[in-house]
């Protein structure tokens, strides 16, 4: 295995002197925090205010969700009134997890626990997420009226009318995929609805639950005994957890829920509100006052249960129980499956690197699929993620263990990114002409899959769909299962497909954000980076470039555990010298060994913490990447690129929304421009046009608009409706035609064919134009009950409109898909993106 070294990318752009000294209104000395806000897009005096201090944040009021939070509230209020029993349906996942503690505090202040009110999450290894008809049979035996979901939920239509079925309402709060009609429920609040810049657009499942029961303590104000501040802890866990964007209302509660978690944690045991958060803090050796406190310890472990042990329920009552003997034993066991999900997911990296050695020539592959039956499916999408960057490559797992067990149909997610895989309408089964009931069932590895730079890993497997069982994902992750005998045949095509699309492999690379000097290092720069906090998606923590540094008294030694175990990760401690100071400075270099440190002058990027465990309270670097002065390459950024480096390239311009008169009225005509009317499908699509703009030296205009959605059943009887027509009539039809009509690309009206097969259509094309004809007379092709028990046919029709509701999903998305993202894609090609 042969894997390039990482690129080294550092800044170049620097802020203007008026924008350093606005933000020194903030600090006394803050040039390295004004380069970084200035990097990053906060570049206007007025966001300084709301950005840095949540005392200056207006945060948007819960009922900005309109319609869907009255009828809501208004529903828990006759669920209250009424005593009626209502469940809280969540998720395993920590944002799952602390959304459903939210609410079992939250509506707990209105409904009687346990009595009146309950929770369920579903089982990881054999429901997997969202609503599921089982549950929904076993609430309605107790009784339940009112289901209220939390980051689930918006498309489990069918599930949704199944319980409507047996008299029980639901609301749904999500921040997930949103379909393309309402669903049934009572009210459905979901982010999704916003658009892109609205402050409450990036709300994780945790804070959309948090704003319902906000809503409802205003709108019963006398009935809450506890403040609602005190589920802002909750809320913080759940953002950080979720890898959402912080920005706008996440940035806001975030920074509040981590002061009330440090307040929390600073109170005597006896004293606090949640000491099973402050005995998971002890027991992961943090001290809750930095958001890495929660994306290093806390939600890893609560992440652990469901991969560990596939129910997660437990998780809640150590989130908000005060029972001191039950949130110790619940710890304990909590750490326990991550101490166990570390163990394998060392084990598998191990297992993978061996492979990556014995089996794979990266020189020739594109996609790395690698199976295995030993594999545990709980750490797959972690370790891919790992290989994917670390090779550049898309990775994809496979495991066979348990293939005779009945959760093997249920499609594993990996992490966090994956579930909002599985809610983007992602399940496409393999087709087959033989009746269901006859079909073998075959043997099946599952897994996750992990894309890197800008691969659309989604695309590429759902082209391999007809050989697959089941799939669902995003451009960047998604889950599978595959019979096994097909996964050969499956590597060579994923692969071929990568090729063909001339993908260029990612090159890994380390993003810089500062260049500093280890006298810059300590306490003034670490309050000054603190203003950017809290970090995570599109805020990530600053990593800083020293140059021409050498490293002194290393030392390693294996980490204990909470109980002074020796566990099987270990840590490397050391002083960091450089010319700019007599003085070394202390670090850390997590999983590496002292022998892994170079000797001599090198270069290193790290990150700057501050160890308030125990009794070191000490300033400290955590050490990401390091290499030898003469064997580094650096590459200057300056925002996608730097502008030394940018090519005379086109510009991209987006009139996405915009009626056709004015786009034409500026546009036609106009030689030096490319106007792309038709919205994309997938990224290939749009890369055509990027290129063919770079090609020509032209503007590239994005100027389409996303057709009102059909349900995909309406479609299918356009589809019957105009062939029934062409048959009576003769006359022949373009593919453009056909295409525009029915509202879906050229590509889908194969699957439609195939269907019409089975009504009796037979399809032909000559000189451009289709012919359809009748191959048996149409009274009794048409016939209902002749077909309505054909499972093929029936196979033929779910496979067509999947496919069209997936492809609305996708012209969806890039209609609202922001012109960053664009941008970045853009970027890949040299080309040239302005507003």
């Amino acid at each position: 295995m042969n894997v390039s070294q990482p690129q080294w990318i550092v800044p170049t752009e620097q802020p203007p002197e008026w924008f350093v000294q606005a933000v020194r209104e903030y600090a006394p000395s803050a040039g390295f925090a004004a380069q970084l806000l200035w990097q990053r897009g906060v570049q206007a005096r007025e966001e300084l205010p709301g950005y840095l201090n949540p005392r200056c944040y207006q945060p948007a009021s819960p009922f900005e969700f309109g319609q869907e939070m009255h009828l809501a509230v208004e529903r828990l209020q006759i669920a209250r009134d009424r005593q009626e029993k209502v469940a809280i349906w969540g998720d395993f996942d920590a944002d799952g997890i602390t959304s459903t503690a939210v609410l079992w505090d939250g509506l707990g202040q209105f409904f009687c626990q346990h009595t009146q009110l309950s929770y369920y999450i579903p089982n990881r290894l054999t429901e997997s997420h969202g609503l599921n008809c089982p549950g929904i049979d076993l609430l309605a035996r107790d009784n339940c009226k009112l289901i209220v979901t939390c980051d689930t939920g918006s498309t489990n239509v069918a599930e949704i009318l199944y319980a409507k079925s047996l008299g029980v309402d639901a609301i749904v709060t999500d921040h997930h995929t949103l379909p393309a009609e309402r669903p049934p429920v009572t009210a459905i609040i979901n982010p999704r609805y916003f658009p892109s810049e609205h402050q409450l657009f990036h709300l994780s499942g945790v804070a959309v639950a948090y704003k319902l029961v906000e809503a409802l303590y205003q709108f019963l104000p006398n009935v809450p005994r506890q403040p609602l501040e005190d589920l802002l802890d909750l809320v913080a866990i759940g953002l950080i957890s979720d890898l959402v964007q912080l920005s706008g209302d996440c940035r806001y509660l975030a920074q509040l829920g981590i002061e009330r978690m440090q307040q929390d944690y600073k109170q005597p045991v006896q004293q606090r509100r949640r000491p099973g958060v402050g005995r998971l803090l002890e027991m992961c050796q943090k001290s809750g006052d930095r958001p890495t406190d929660i994306s290093f310890g806390l939600g890893p472990r609560i992440n652990a249960v469901s991969r560990i042990q596939g129910d997660a329920s437990f998780c809640v009552q150590l989130l908000t129980s005060d029972d001191l003997n039950l949130v110790e034993r619940l710890a304990q066991e909590t750490e326990l499956a991550n101490t166990r999900r570390k163990s394998l997911q060392k084990e598998v990296s191990q297992q993978v690197a061996q492979k990556l050695k014995s089996e794979i020539d990266l020189s020739t592959t594109s996609v790395i699929v690698l199976v295995d039956s030993q594999w545990s499916p709980g750490v797959l999408g972690l370790v891919a993620g790992q290989i994917a960057q670390e090779t550049g490559r898309p990775t994809i797992l496979l495991s066979t263990e348990g293939e005779q067990r009945d959760k093997e149909d249920k499609v594993d997610k990996g992490d966090k990114g994956d579930k909002r895989a599985e809610e983007a309408e992602g399940a496409i089964l393999a087709t087959s002409h033989q009746p269901l009931a006859t079909l073998p069932t075959p043997a099946l590895a599952r897994g996750s899959a992990r894309s890197v730079g800008n691969i659309d890993l989604y695309q590429l497997v759902k082209d391999q769909a007809h050989l697959l069982h089941r799939f669902g994902g995003h451009p960047f992750a998604a889950g599978l299962s595959i019979p096994v005998e097909n996964i050969p045949l499956f590597t060579a095509a994923i692969n071929q497909k990568l090729r063909q699309q001339g993908s260029a492999i990612a090159v890994p690379s380390v993003q810089a954000d500062l260049v500093v000097t280890v006298a810059d290092l300590g306490r003034d720069l670490f309050l000054e980076l603190k203003l950017l906090e809290p970090c995570g998606m599109g805020n990530p923590v600053p990593k800083l470039l020293i140059q021409n540094c050498w490293f002194e008294n290393a030392w390693h030694r294996n980490q204990q555990d909470w109980r002074g175990n020796k566990v099987q990760y270990i840590k490397t401690d050391f002083n960091l010298r450089d010319d700019s100071t007599k003085t070394s400075f202390p670090g850390v270099w997590w999983g590496h060994y002292k022998d892994e440190i170079p000797t001599g002058r090198c270069d290193c990027i790290v990150e700057l913490d501050y160890n308030s465990y125990k009794n070191k309270q000490r300033y400290e670097v955590r050490l990401i990447a390091v290499r030898t002065s003469d064997s580094l390459s650096l590459t200057p950024h300056s925002g996608l690129r730097p502008a030394s480096l940018t090519p005379l390239t086109p510009q991209i311009l987006d009139c996405r929304g915009m009626a056709i008169a004015p786009v034409d009225d500026t546009f036609t005509g106009d030689p030096s421009s490319l106007v792309v009317r038709t919205c994309p499908t997938c990224w290939d699509e749009l890369r055509v046009w990027m290129r063919r703009s770079q090609f020509e030296n032209k503007s590239l205009v994005l100027a389409w608009t996303t057709p009102e959605p059909v349900s995909p059943p309406q479609v299918w009887q356009q589809l019957v409706g105009i062939a029934k027509y062409l048959c009576r009539t003769g006359q022949t039809v373009t593919r453009v035609q056909l295409s525009q009509k029915l509202g879906i690309s050229d590509r889908l009206l194969g699957l439609g064919f195939t269907a019409l097969s089975y009504l009796g259509f037979y399809v032909s094309f000559q000189d451009r134009y289709f012919h359809i004809s009748q191959e048996v007379p149409w009274h009794v092709a048409a016939s209902t009950n002749l077909y309505a028990t054909d499972a093929a046919y029936m196979q033929a029709i779910d496979k067509f409109a999947q496919a069209v509701r997936e492809e609305q999903f996708q012209r969806q998305y890039f209609s609202t898909v922001p012109l960053s993202t664009i941008q970045a894609h853009a970027a890949q090609l040299g080309v040239r993106s302005e507003e």
